[in-house]
């Protein structure tokens, strides 16, 4: 994928536009811009159970329309609500792809700080991550490069990785990052594949008041691929107390556990070398993993 020339020029009445000559029947619904840490998409509510999703970068022919098929066949196997794509707009001259009118998932994005039943959400999260492992669909080819994230393995990795831990001296400490990243890599993976959501994020679940988790978010990179993949909440969310029982009832092995520690490091160490600047919220998620994760024993 490449970013839209005029990715900038994405507002709220350039969203107006879209959705009053595309879609009529919604002209009337009022319309606001959604704040969100996320990297890949602006949304827009529009009206009271509709969002608009605009992606900020070029996907390819077809994808939204895949990403339609592949919500509609995931959600009837997840215990929790999953986004569903209501309508697909057509390419402009003003926005040059396709776009997406969504329904409106209720519930807030966890806060790391201000879990309310930390424990109750461990035991969602890892209800969610077993129910995906149960999927039996064939996968599909994937559409761009993020769907193959799944099947990376951890070498195809490395290089970026460690350019990410050099880019990143003074800012975190890089000894104990090299030396953690370096035993995940020599983990040992037997090549068992299951279905994942591979960025389980807070950015990408939903939560009520009471703190248990509503609905998870984002399904683009999702498909066959590593069990580790889906152990990201255990570092980027849960607090350290809590990180056994979700362990325990995904019943993971210590080389898959080291596995999904060295893919949360590798996410997390790109991510703020390239957004410390530019996404304090996405890079403050990205430098609380580290934290977690180099705070846990090798």
């Amino acid at each position: 994928m490449s970013p839209l020339a005029d990715q900038a020029a994405i507002d709220t009445p350039l969203v107006r536009e879209l959705v009053d000559s595309q879609f009529p029947q919604w002209a009337a619904l009022p319309l606001e811009p959604v704040t969100s840490g996320g990297k890949c998409n602006a949304i827009y509510r529009l009206g009271p159970a509709l969002s608009v999703r605009l992606s900020l970068w070029s996907p390819g022919a077809d994808v939204v329309h895949r990403e339609q098929e592949k919500l509609a066949t995931l959600a009837p196997f997840l215990p929790v609500a999953i986004p569903a794509v209501e309508a697909i707009g057509s390419a402009t001259d003003a926005f040059p792809g396709e776009w997406s009118v969504h329904r409106w998932l209720t519930g807030t994005h966890p806060a790391l700080d201000a879990l309310v039943d930390p424990h109750g959400l461990a035991t969602d999260l890892a209800t969610f991550v077993q129910a995906f492992r149960r999927i039996d669909l064939p996968d599909r080819p994937p559409t761009y490069p993020g769907e193959r994230r799944t099947r990376a393995p951890m070498d195809s990795m490395d290089s970026a990785t460690r350019e990410a831990i050099g880019g990143l001296d003074g800012l975190i400490d890089t000894r104990a990052a090299l030396a953690s990243w370096e035993e995940s890599l020599a983990a040992p993976y037997d090549g068992h594949e299951v279905w994942v959501h591979s960025d389980l994020m807070p950015s990408n679940m939903l939560v009520s008041p009471e703190g248990r988790l509503t609905a998870v978010l984002d399904f683009e990179t999702s498909g066959l691929g590593d069990p580790a993949c889906d152990l990201f909440p255990a570092w980027y969310l849960l607090p350290a107390n809590l990180r056994g029982n979700f362990r325990a009832a995904l019943d993971v092995d210590d080389a898959s556990w080291i596995r999904g520690r060295g893919r949360v490091l590798s996410q997390a160490l790109i991510v703020l070398q390239h957004s410390k600047d530019t996404n304090p919220a996405y890079a403050n998620n990205a430098r609380h993993a580290i934290r977690e994760v180099l705070a846990t024993p090798l």
